[in-house]
């Protein structure tokens, strides 16, 4: 029994990386910032999202990483042999144009998080671009995950300042088992944006891109599962105390939207300088450590979908496209963030909403793929997971559409 134990516990240790790291940089600064704005002006109302989220999360997230271990091959290398080159190409061109609205988001929150400790961004961007390239291009994958394990500890400062506030904890447990809906605009975009920044498209294909390069086989998926799972759930904890954080330092003093993560921050001040440093300290640290995967996750995605050698072992002049086009994000991101008067805030948000309807496509390519049993054998998606994924796909549409139509009806009411 205890040798049988002591086995799985070593495989756990071998395969854990990708499936932490993949949900934690899910709160990023654009995730930070919608879930501070969602609590700023909603309150507890939007914490019952929470618990269909993290269970979708789980069902997309297990499904890529399955995937990744039984096929031995990326999700839009799988699209592009399975569906043509054509359909990769346009999905590709949505994901890289979302993708790089975030790597924008993700510079922005460098820049915001530094200013809080009176360092300029024309000093914090140029140095931290400089950093992330560095990391990634002069690195090997084991010292990038093992540099992106301990940034994914760092995320219990949510937690920290969450409980030093001492927010509404009676309401907060009633709001996230109480589903309301509210049929107005601002509302059902927050809703999208909700799910588009906690289940992003780009998640999908980075995760079973590094499952395929840290060697993952179906021999050690129940351990890689199990390690997925956990990422999942430790994910939309830091989510529900971000946004109990704003509804109980914003939200109880009147609802207000805010302007970017640090305001978040700055929010929380009254409440202790500790709670206030460690909320900045998280926005440094997720924002960096997204500013990392963001321009990875886009340059495995394009690389596999075209057929050209991607993979952060491989030297430069094994994978040029690669390298290149990771070097091009970086320096284009990092570089529209010294653009003076440049509206972030609203991309920031834009960005998570394209997230949310560009969802719906990816996952029916996925369960498409996964329900091949030329592909996946004996691994093909049960009938839990199937309900689970085309439930999502029919919701994410309908709320979609559901935003559309009362956009026009407001702009009809308006002229």
């Amino acid at each position: 029994m205890w040798k049988r134990f002591r086995t799985r516990l070593l495989i756990f240790a071998a395969v854990i990386g990708p499936g932490l790291i993949t949900a934690n940089v899910d709160n990023d600064s654009g995730g930070i910032l919608t879930y501070s704005q969602a609590g700023a002006k909603y309150g507890y109302l939007p914490l019952w999202t929470l618990i269909p989220i993290t269970i979708l999360l789980i069902v997309t997230q297990e499904m890529c990483s399955r995937m990744g271990a039984v096929t031995g091959k990326g999700l839009s290398d799988l699209i592009r042999e399975e569906f043509g080159l054509r359909t990769t190409f346009f999905l590709m061109a949505a994901l890289v144009a979302a993708n790089f609205t975030n790597i924008i988001a993700e510079f922005a929150g460098i820049a915001t998080s530094l200013e809080l400790f009176h360092i300029s961004r024309y000093v914090s961007v140029p140095l931290c671009a400089a950093a992330v390239w560095y990391l990634v291009v002069r690195g090997s994958y084991r010292s990038v995950e093992k540099v992106f394990l301990v940034a994914c500890g760092l995320y219990v400062t949510y937690i920290i300042s969450g409980f030093l506030i001492g927010p509404d904890w009676k309401t907060a447990v009633m709001a996230s088992v109480k589903p309301i809906v509210l049929f107005d605009t601002p509302y059902i975009f927050m809703l999208i944006g909700l799910v588009g920044t906690s289940i992003a498209p780009w998640m999908q294909f980075y995760l079973q891109s590094a499952v395929v390069e840290k060697g993952i086989t179906a021999k050690e998926y129940v351990e890689s599962r199990l390690e997925v799972v956990i990422g999942c759930i430790i994910t939309d904890v830091v989510a529900f105390f971000i946004i109990v954080s704003c509804a109980a330092a914003i939200w109880a003093h009147g609802p207000r939207d805010i302007e970017n993560a640090a305001d978040a921050a700055l929010a929380l001040k009254p409440f202790g300088q500790y709670a206030y440093l460690l909320f900045s300290a998280g926005l440094f640290n997720a924002s960096f450590f997204a500013a990392c995967i963001l321009p990875l996750s886009t340059v495995y995605t394009v690389c596999e979908g075209l057929g050209f050698e991607s993979g952060v072992d491989k030297r430069m002049d094994e994978a040029p496209i690669f390298y290149w086009l990771y070097t091009l994000l970086v320096v284009f991101g990092a570089g529209i963030i010294l653009w003076p008067n440049f509206p972030l805030v609203k991309m920031i948000i834009l960005s998570q909403v394209i997230n949310g309807v560009l969802l719906p496509f990816v996952l029916i390519y996925m369960v498409l793929l996964i329900n091949r049993q030329r592909l996946m054998k004996e691994w093909t998606n049960s009938r839990f997971y199937n309900v689970v994924a085309w439930s999502s796909v029919v919701i994410m549409i309908g709320l979609t559409l559901a935003l559309v139509a009362i956009s026009v009806k407001d702009m009809l009411s308006a002229a």
